[in-house]
């Protein structure tokens, strides 16, 4: 099984910046992933560039499955949150909401975010998230991903906004695999056109092989895609 994981910044093309959903989706087809996880996605909504855009990217890779979790609603644009594509088909999918912290004690900006769970064809369970900025909103998130996570065939991706060498990742660590131990070298994600960082991740189940891993060299969004190929 090949995997992706691509923060699309809401298909926002990074250099030209405006929405550009064949730039993103050529990514996805070149590598040519079976499911791939998708954080910064839109969906319809009053505002005119509030679109179904999980469905419209399903649509130019040619990936039958898609769902879309939303996180919040943007004022009055619309919703937002992460997405799913899959050649495999979806049986079960659901968003779980991540709890905000009782109290604010840092500076970065505050976000609601969700949790992407779905159940595949074959017994595989995929979770796509995204984490906030602040360390309070990370411990939340670990919290939330930990009581989601399958002890059997399960995959979690996406936008950590934390480095690996990061604590708070520890309980994510005691449960599953980071395909990042593939990789032949260091590799980084962001931002894509000089990345200084890595802060998106493939973990998986530890009954699950990680034959390879890799971040692609491409500037679409402000993120480059991870990916890996598995044996489940």
């Amino acid at each position: 099984m090949k995997i992706m994981s691509f923060n699309t910044q809401h298909c926002l093309n990074y250099i030209e910046r405006k929405i550009d959903f064949e730039i993103m989706a050529r990514v996805i087809r070149e590598f040519d992933p079976d499911i791939v996880g998708l954080n910064e996605m839109r969906g319809e909504g009053k505002d005119p560039e509030y679109t179904n855009q999980v469905a419209t990217l399903a649509r130019l890779t040619g990936m039958s499955y898609y769902y879309f979790a939303k996180a919040i609603d943007v004022g009055s644009k619309g919703p937002y949150g992460n997405g799913f594509l899959s050649k495999i088909p979806i049986l079960e999918s659901e968003t779980l909401r991540i709890k905000d912290p009782e109290t604010k004690g840092y500076s970065f900006h505050y976000e609601t975010r969700c949790i992407l769970r779905a159940r595949l064809e074959g017994g595989i369970t995929v979770l796509v998230t995204h984490f906030g900025l602040n360390p309070d909103e990370q411990e939340c998130a670990v919290k939330a991903v930990t009581e989601g996570l399958s002890n059997k065939k399960c995959i979690l991706m996406g936008d950590f906004n934390v480095k690996p060498d990061n604590s708070v990742l520890a309980p994510i660590r005691e449960r599953l695999v980071d395909t990042a131990s593939a990789f032949p070298f260091e590799r980084l994600s962001f931002p894509s056109d000089a990345p200084d960082r890595k802060i998106d991740y493939i973990f998986v189940s530890p009954d699950i092989e990680v034959v390879s891993a890799d971040i692609l060299p491409v500037v679409a969004s402000d993120h480059r895609p991870h990916v890996a190929t598995v044996k489940i």
